[in-house]
């Protein structure tokens, strides 16, 4: 084994350092953008996804992706993610059931059934990661999937934050998914009210200065949350906005927290609105006279950053980076900004004259694929069978992208420059061949196992090796000259790690 893997490094290293992603002349057009488009609105080709575009024709795919309501997703999918149990529960019934009592007056548990109560939350986590993990890889809603990714990132939150370990899969659930191809207005209201987000950028700490509850630890402003809204969730950096708007959105923001875990004045336990916190002075915002309305007022507030030109141009702009290249064409951002004030910030319409630009298709494989995208369609082209999704979960925090791990709130890069480097290089070439030589144990485990426990050592580790046909079917005319060079003077056993590892497939 470690001949052989010194083999498949050898011959990587050799075409990083070959030109990449030269396509030769000839090679089918159609073969091209069936891939191209494969690997921007889906987590790279599957054989019967490859197959499948190549039926219907491009534009058809892409139609049937634009509304991902009316493509049904496989019974395989629906009963696995049914089986995770500790997603049924909202962000109330979750920290009533999970959360830590310690915080309740009057009740207090043992030391060792608090520890208990801890490692039992600690399933909250990873059964979120099992479903988004299991989507991106099985879900035909590809274009769904990779906008969940994409918006996650926008609006992103951390797991090891206070509660957010409880909050993180109802989150996504709740305030990313159902949202991630509507209204941006929308998908604004429901991340910023989301208790996870509420918690992690320290809104539950801030409370009017002068305010009725202003007292002890709760009694000053904190700008985090209005900073990052603005910043990152809406105008941008350069969005036109002073440090006064900064304050004043976050006393207009005021209130707007969670509930004690022992309060029973509000309908639940999550997001609340209370107004003994709130500044209740009259403000002005961005030009706009505000009067006092209580959690209205905050929603005035979304609203009219919602509408900006300069969201316009912030979102506009990072759709482009995200499906096109790490620097944007500024026609192409004007072109979606146009098209996000016109469609009353409509993501859908967004994607649409994204994927009908000229710039979307002259950007064949300029984008290097991040951890996550790298992981997924490794095992989608591989066509690898997963009961046990740890070792990708692994796999993405050894590249150095844990799921849900991202400590900022800018979420993690989606350029080159963030993930590229020798390192790097060989990590993934390491994941590539461990999975392509059947050494990766995400199959064939049990239930039990599959869910969290050890698996047992006893058990195969992998179905088998991955067929390297299957691989040269999806890509072979597409790869470079170099890689299909080697790839043929290679013995067969080593052809599937290598084209998994090549440059050609690190980037999409």
């Amino acid at each position: 084994m470690p001949v052989r893997y010194s083999g498949i490094l050898a011959a990587v290293c050799l075409l990083v350092c070959s030109p990449v992603l030269q396509v030769t002349s000839a090679e089918p057009v159609s073969d091209r953008q069936i891939i191209h488009v494969l690997n921007r609105i889906a987590f790279g080709p599957t054989l019967e996804d490859f197959h499948h575009v190549r039926s219907i024709g491009i534009d058809h795919y892409i139609a049937e992706q634009l509304n991902p309501e009316s493509i049904p997703e496989p019974f395989e999918l629906q009963w696995r993610i049914a089986a995770l149990d500790t997603l049924r529960y909202d962000a109330a019934q979750l920290r009533e059931l999970y959360g830590p009592l310690s915080g309740v007056r009057g009740f207090k548990l043992p030391p060792e059934l608090e520890t208990v109560r801890r490692e039992h939350a600690r399933t909250i986590v990873q059964q979120a990661a099992q479903a988004r993990i299991l989507r991106a890889i099985l879900s035909p809603r590809q274009l769904q999937e990779v906008m969940v990714d994409f918006w996650f990132n926008h609006f992103n939150i951390f797991a090891g934050k206070d509660l957010d370990h409880l909050w993180i899969g109802d989150y996504e659930r709740r305030a990313i998914r159902p949202f991630a191809m509507g209204r941006f207005r929308d998908l604004l209201f429901a991340a910023t009210k989301h208790p996870a987000m509420l918690v992690y950028l320290d809104n539950t700490l801030s409370t009017a200065p002068g305010s009725p509850a202003a007292r002890g630890n709760q009694s000053g402003l904190n700008e985090n949350f209005a900073r990052e809204v603005m910043e990152l969730h809406t105008l941008g950096v350069d969005g036109g906005y002073t440090q006064e708007d900064v304050i004043t959105l976050a006393r207009i923001l005021t209130g707007w927290s969670i509930n004690r875990p022992d309060a029973r004045e509000f309908p639940d336990h999550a997001a609340v609105f209370d107004g003994a916190r709130h500044d209740s002075s009259p403000k002005v915002f961005l030009g706009h006279a505000l009067r006092s309305r209580g959690k209205a007022e905050g929603e005035e507030a979304l609203d009219i950053l919602a509408k900006s030109p300069a969201t316009a141009r912030h979102i506009a702009f990072e759709l482009a980076q995200y499906f096109v290249a790490d620097e944007p064409p500024t026609p192409l951002v004007e072109q979606l900004a146009a098209r996000f004030a016109a469609s009353d910030g409509n993501i859908r319409e967004m994607l649409r004259a994204l994927f009908a630009s000229r710039e979307f298709w002259e950007s064949y494989s300029q984008k290097y694929k991040t951890p996550y995208h790298f992981v997924i369609s490794t095992v989608r082209a591989a066509g690898a069978s997963v009961d046990n999704t740890r070792p990708l979960l692994g796999a993405m925090s050894q590249l150095g992208m844990p799921l849900f791990g991202c400590l900022t709130p800018d979420g993690y890069k989606n350029t080159e420059g963030a993930w590229l480097s020798p390192d790097a290089t060989t990590r993934r070439i390491n994941f590539a061949t461990a999975l392509a030589q059947g050494n990766l144990p995400i199959g064939n485990l049990t239930a039990k196992a599959a869910l969290g426990a050890s698996p047992d050592p006893l058990r195969p580790r992998t179905a088998s090796m991955i067929d390297a046909a299957r691989l040269e079917e999806i890509f072979g005319s597409t790869m470079s000259t170099a890689t299909r060079e080697t790839v043929a003077e290679t013995p067969p056993e080593l052809r599937a790690a290598l084209i998994l590892g090549s440059p050609d497939f690190m980037h999409r």
